[in-house]
């Protein structure tokens, strides 16, 4: 009965990963396209996931102490270990969920490194262009004081 309800937090587990992972991807689809009207949706339902996670993780720490209890390991054992324990079809079945575990994990990290990665360039684009549309840049002198750039040129039409 504890191997069935940790199999059962396992799968909830993994669909949520999936779903997390589903979610990068929409975010990150909305940076490359630009389209940041939206960003601040996607990332409410990033979190939202991230929550629902949390209170998974919760549930399969509770069930995969009472597996460890029943096979006689240290509470906090690993999947692996509970695996290498468990009888026959169990042993496979967590074998599965941990090497999902491994691939949706590393799909995340690198997913969600993407996006922070294009946040920051888009913030560094944003911030150029607000720059270049500054009339009094100032910049600092030799002392250390604040002095206005020299002005750039202006195109003036004499045709009037």
């Amino acid at each position: 009965m504890a191997l069935s309800r940790l199999a059962d937090v396992l799968w909830q587990e993994r669909n949520l990963l999936e779903l997390l992972l589903f979610k990068l991807e929409e975010e990150q689809l909305l940076l490359t396209t630009g389209s940041t009207r939206w960003l601040g949706h996607a990332t409410r339902e990033v979190e939202a996931v991230l929550e629902q996670i949390r209170t998974a993780e919760l549930g399969r720490s509770a069930e995969a102490e009472a597996v460890a209890v029943m096979f006689g390991v240290e509470p906090g054992a690993s999947l692996l270990e509970l695996a290498q324990r468990a009888p026959e079809p169990w042993n496979e079945l967590l074998r599965a969920h941990r090497d999902a575990f491994v691939t949706l994990t590393t799909e995340i990290s690198q997913l969600a490194d993407g996006n922070r990665e294009l946040l920051a360039m888009s913030h560094r684009a944003t911030q150029e262009t607000l720059l270049s549309l500054q009339d009094n840049v100032r910049t600092y002198d030799g002392q250390g004081l604040t002095t206005p750039t020299a002005s750039s040129a202006q195109l003036l039409d004499r045709s009037f």
